[in-house]
């Protein structure tokens, strides 16, 4: 919960902290739920065969976004947000998650070293997918030496 938080403030870009790594404990009744719940729904869809189980999986994809923005939202309607939210958009999610399969297997040869920049890569465009399907508009990522001074863009 504390790593998609400091997403979506990296998505933004809002200052962060790497404390705030941490927040998700502030929160654990509700994470853990979210996650247990989720997990049981996944393999509970699984035992019919693999194919419904990777669909529940996508569908419940947006639960922790969901749960980062709103502290109020229970665990279980998280779940049913995210299943809404999803509908007609599963293969979209499915075609970005098939993107990164090349930066996977380069990851993978530089024995696991690569995927500490590239978690965080995934992790944003989840975020851009969210804030898409979610309605709003995109947000313009900066660049690295990039910050926002009240309200405008400047170089460090």
């Amino acid at each position: 919960m504390g790593y998609t938080k400091i997403i979506l403030k990296v998505y933004h870009p809002e200052p962060y902290e790497l404390g705030q790594l941490f927040d998700g404990f502030k929160d654990f009744g509700r994470s853990l739920s979210a996650y247990l719940l989720m997990l049981l729904y996944v393999f509970l869809w699984t035992l019919l065969l693999i194919v419904p189980g990777i669909i529940a999986a996508l569908s419940y994809s947006m639960v922790f976004f969901l749960l980062a923005e709103n502290p109020q939202l229970q665990a279980s309607e998280a779940l049913r947000q995210s299943k809404e939210m999803m509908a007609g958009h599963k293969w979209d999610l499915f075609r970005l998650i098939l993107s990164f399969i090349g930066w996977i297997f380069l990851s993978i040869l530089s024995f696991g070293i690569g995927y500490l920049w590239l978690e965080s890569y995934i992790y944003v465009a989840y975020a851009n997918f969210y804030y898409k399907i979610k309605g709003q508009p995109e947000e313009e990522i900066l660049q690295p030496g990039e910050y926002i001074i009240e309200g405008q863009e400047a170089n460090q």
